[in-house]
């Protein structure tokens, strides 16, 4: 195995002196790295988009979206995964994701958990995948045999396989129905893949979980309307989204969420149109929670 021909593992030249510098010299040369992430993503726009469009077919075909990788990659599948439900409430089964160790491996190393292609595949056995389902694969090199194992087998079951990487022609991006193939170049730390890679990562799971959500119709123009309201926080945060798409009072908002048992889209819906509770959540469910088709159901009758 030849690290130097990955570009995770190059030397960066910009910091060949970091050692020498000041703590303000360092944080500077960091966020100047960092500022060159955001650009890398451009040239996989496209295939992103795809990803996230298989994400809500699957969705609508009862099917799932799965995140799995090793070390920084699969803890930041487990973080997205793990964040749809009280944004966009999801049934955690829907969105899951998966690191190469289980979740003892989300606060400790085991570095040779990466390295074992069977464990891939049986992690994603577990999960009984179907061709119903997507799986993402990621990781910085493209080649984590964790991944491959793990892509290998979902291609057996028929799923939409992908494969979210940051280096050039790697194995994963060759075994991938979609690719996407994000560059940010050498790291600060040569090979300390948590950081720019790491967070070009991030920049693209939002990108596929937030694009799935909206067009899975949960975001009304740009409103999280199917926030759960578990905590004080999501209540207020509740109450404000029906404020902000109705025009109604704060108190109007709390009677409403009330009445709707804490469905936000319905208490909307109710509000704008003044049905009755039944009859709103009926009309939201009938066009499959997406708000605005709901709302343009009822204008048009």
């Amino acid at each position: 195995m030849d690290l130097t021909k990955l570009a995770t593992e190059r030397r960066n030249p910009d910091t060949l002196n970091i050692d020498e510098l000041s703590a303000l010299e360092v944080v500077q040369k960091i966020h100047e790295a960092d500022l060159q992430v955001a650009s890398c993503i451009t040239p996989a726009l496209k295939e992103i988009s795809i990803v996230a469009e298989k994400a809500v077919e699957a969705f609508e075909n009862g099917g799932r979206l799965l995140y799995i990788g090793a070390g920084t990659s699969g803890r930041l599948g487990v973080l997205d995964a793990s964040e749809c439900p009280p944004t966009y409430g999801t049934d955690p089964k829907l969105v899951i994701g998966l690191i190469a160790g289980g979740e003892f491996a989300l606060r400790n190393a085991i570095e040779g958990a990466e390295d074992d292609a069977e464990l891939g595949k049986s992690d994603l056995q577990k999960e009984n995948i179907t061709e119903k389902d997507v799986v993402v694969a990621i990781a910085a090199s493209g080649r984590t045999p964790y991944c491959l194992g793990a892509m290998e087998y979902a291609k057996q079951q028929g799923a939409h396989t992908a494969a979210l990487v940051c280096s050039m022609n790697s194995p994963m991006e060759k075994l991938a129905d979609t690719s996407l193939v994000v560059v940010p170049g050498p790291e600060v730390v040569t090979g300390s893949t948590r950081m720019k890679a790491g967070t070009a990562q991030k920049l693209v799971l939002n990108m596929i979980s937030t694009t799935s959500m909206i067009k899975w119709g949960k975001v009304y123009s740009n409103l999280m309307v199917d926030v759960q309201p578990t905590n004080e926080k999501l209540k207020q945060r509740a109450r404000n989204i029906i404020v902000e798409a109705t025009g109604v009072s704060e108190e109007e908002a709390d009677t409403a969420l009330k009445e709707q048992n804490g469905n936000t889209k319905a208490a909307i819906f109710q509000l704008i149109t003044g049905v009755s509770a039944d009859e709103a959540k009926g009309y939201v469910e009938k066009q499959n929670g997406r708000l605005k088709d709901a709302i343009k159901l009822y204008s048009q009758k």
